[in-house]
């Protein structure tokens, strides 16, 4: 293998984590139905969980063990969640040459939930069939 293609593996391997972490970053802050769930709302749930547990019999103890361990795996995941306007930049710069290179059109960009401001950022437009 030529250091060019070496190379051009490489680049192409730093795109698509680029682009895979900023699709993972707005899928995490896309809204969803219903209330808003916050850390905060979350550790209100589960100081009111503990209380439960004190008095719960032991099938109900097991139960609310499990919900206990998934809201604080929530409030985890919450707080460590990316921020997609941390990843843009670094999304801008290598989103048109990855689109190209895998056949990524306007439309499937906006699907995956792009917002056409960034799109327009990264000098991808619209074209035939999208």
């Amino acid at each position: 293998m030529s250091p060019q293609h070496k190379e051009a593996l490489a680049l192409g391997r730093e795109q698509g984590r680029v682009v895979r972490r900023y699709l993972e970053a707005l899928e995490a802050h896309r809204p969803k139905r219903g209330r808003k769930r916050t850390p905060e709302s979350i550790k209100k749930q589960l100081a009111a969980l503990d209380q439960k547990l004190a008095a719960a019999d032991p099938l109900n103890r097991l139960l609310l063990t499990q919900e206990r361990m998934d809201l604080e795996a929530e409030v985890t995941a919450k707080e460590e969640a990316l921020d997609p306007t941390e990843l843009e930049d670094e999304f801008v710069q290598a989103a048109a040459d990855y689109g190209r290179r895998k056949g990524i059109s306007y439309a499937a960009w906006r699907g995956a939930g792009v917002p056409p401001t960034v799109l327009k950022q990264a000098g991808i437009r619209r074209g035939k069939g999208d």
